[in-house]
């Protein structure tokens, strides 16, 4: 393990013990000291994050991905605003979650406490690293960030300023420690260093995903793709399902959250598919189907498996038309990733069944996928989504970065 990885990760352990008993209003202060600088220092994080555009684009990233390391007065604005909000969150911490008295007297608690060091392995978005950092924070735990290249000046930046807003509250600054070895030895290693890390958190593509699968000796939550579906019922409203299908794929392509694919079900799909498939190519969005969408749309192209399973990132979605609502539920389980997917009905049994039998870790009802996110939750910052089943699903807030310990109180209790 490279000497500087380990030691960065040592002394966030030491962080976190402070941060564990920390006070409440000591870590709010930490969080909008940190939240007031980023403002502040706006310029300096926008400088940064031009080196690292500039050096992307000569290297022909992908525009999916230069949106994603994007910053503008607006997006620091909301980093910002999302390290006030986690700071007007409930603490978890010190939580009692539930108790009980046994015959003997004891008493048994079962208390909220963090999860210690909290290691986050991240491709392009430096947004991640406010808003995995606040999350940490505020839930009594110390991150060890580790950024992509691409980000590396821009993350740099970031992580400096809360840094110093930390420290300005009294806490300790390695709270926040980022780690600026962006070799693959320097991933590794934080996959790797079981002694000081807890809990590691991968965001981004399928690349990274396989690789912490493949090495992480750490515990790990995936934060996985997001090949979301949306689909339009056979009582569903279809003014509203064309305004929630073009919503789902086109308000931001390049998040895990939007839509990838439109299910459609045959008793609609004459009406609707033109109308959408009209929608969609106003926006640039290529449409690729099965022979029954592409009945109704013959200038779609045609889908094949890997489309229907792919997260697309981009202006291109695949199309489906099922017979029936077994059909759609069949679909969407064979092609999702766990992550979110949605349907519109005005039946009320259709949408029981369809949040009873998709497997993901957020069903909507008559609602764009977008809305799958911490904030919009009311989580405050998100530190990620995570489409795996222990211990964490979904959208990932403060209580998703604890765990609990029991104390038991007596009064002299013996085992005879």
């Amino acid at each position: 393990m490279p000497h500087a990885v380990e030691e960065l990760a040592r002394r966030a352990r030491r962080a976190s013990r402070h941060l564990a008993t920390a006070p409440t209003g000591a870590k709010n202060d930490a969080l909008h000291r940190a939240a007031d600088r980023l403002v502040a220092r706006a310029d300096a994080v926008l400088a940064a994050n031009a080196t690292d555009l500039t050096a992307a684009e000569a290297t022909g990233t992908a525009a999916s991905a230069l949106d994603r390391l994007r910053l503008d007065e607006g997006r620091v604005g909301a980093m910002a605003d999302g390290l006030r909000q986690v700071a007007s969150l409930p603490d978890p911490v010190g939580e009692t979650l539930d108790g009980t008295r046994r015959p003997n007297g004891l008493r048994i608690l079962r208390v909220r406490v963090p999860l210690g060091v909290v290691a986050v392995i991240y491709e392009n978005r430096p947004n991640v690293t406010s808003d995995a950092a606040g999350i940490c924070l505020k839930s009594g735990n110390a991150v060890l960030l580790r950024g992509s290249s691409t980000a590396l000046a821009t993350n740099r930046e970031i992580a400096a300023i809360l840094r110093e807003g930390v420290a300005a509250a009294g806490l300790p600054e390695d709270a926040i420690a980022l780690v600026d070895d962006v070799t693959h030895e320097g991933a590794l290693a934080v996959m790797r260093c079981t002694e000081f890390v807890d809990c590691l958190i991968p965001r981004g593509g399928p690349a990274l995903i396989r690789s912490i699968r493949e090495n992480a000796t750490v515990p790990v939550i995936i934060d996985g793709d997001g090949n979301c579906h949306v689909y339009v019922d056979a009582a569903a409203d279809l003014d509203q399902a064309l305004r929630i299908a073009v919503n789902a794929k086109t308000n931001r392509t390049s998040v895990c959250n939007a839509a990838e694919s439109l299910v459609v079900h045959a008793a609609v799909a004459d009406v609707f598919l033109p109308r959408v498939a009209e929608a969609l190519a106003a926006r640039d969005v290529v449409m690729v189907g099965d022979v029954g969408a592409r009945q109704r749309v013959p200038t779609m192209g045609e889908a094949t498996d890997d489309d229907f399973g792919r997260e697309f990132l981009d202006l291109k979605i695949s199309v489906a038309v099922v017979p029936d609502l077994d059909g759609a539920i069949d679909h969407v389980n064979r092609f999702g990733s766990g992550h979110t997917e949605a349907i519109v009905t005005g039946d009320l049994a259709a949408a029981q069944r369809f949040t009873d039998e998709v497997d993901a870790a957020v069903v909507m009802v008559n609602a764009s996928t977008r809305f799958t996110d911490g904030e919009r939750f009311g989580f405050g910052a998100e530190i990620g989504i995570s489409t795996q089943k222990l211990h964490a699903r979904g959208p990932m807030g403060l209580r998703e970065l604890t765990t609990y310990k029991y104390v038991v109180w007596g009064d002299g209790q013996i085992v005879e």
